[in-house]
């Protein structure tokens, strides 16, 4: 497996202890009735406290970034182009994930937008060099 592939499967592992840790919170905070019913009455996130409506953004966050993240991965893998260069990127991006949680979660600006910054660049960076 390549080091994008692996810095990958890190990410999505990354995923799922976002929702766990947004989730659990939530369940605590409004109970499973309200978590599990259809939501008419306005997003869940309204109604939870500051800190478990921050760690639900930074999920949703992290899913509109892989997404990006996952392309830069398969089109470097893909087209055989692995090299240091991609391999930094994609830990830098998964790293900047991380932090990214905390920082979110944690309420630490500029820190969250300057750690987000990284990985989105980071992943810019692999995007650009499958291409030359």
């Amino acid at each position: 497996m390549t080091p994008e592939l692996t810095a990958l499967t890190l990410a999505a592992l990354l995923q799922v202890a976002q929702f766990a840790l947004m989730a659990i919170p939530a369940n605590i905070e409004l109970g499973p009735a309200k978590t599990m019913s259809p939501r008419d009455k306005g997003t869940l996130q309204e109604q939870l406290s500051p800190k478990t409506a921050r760690l639900a953004r930074a999920l949703n966050n992290h899913f509109e970034g892989l997404i990006l993240f996952t392309i830069a991965c398969m089109v470097i893998t893909l087209t055989d182009q692995s090299t240091p260069l991609t391999a930094a990127c994609a830990w830098i991006y998964l790293a900047a994930r991380i932090l990214y949680v905390p920082a979110y979660a944690f309420g630490l600006a500029p820190w969250r937008s300057n750690i987000w910054a990284a990985g989105f660049g980071a992943t810019t960076i692999m995007l650009v060099t499958a291409l030359f």
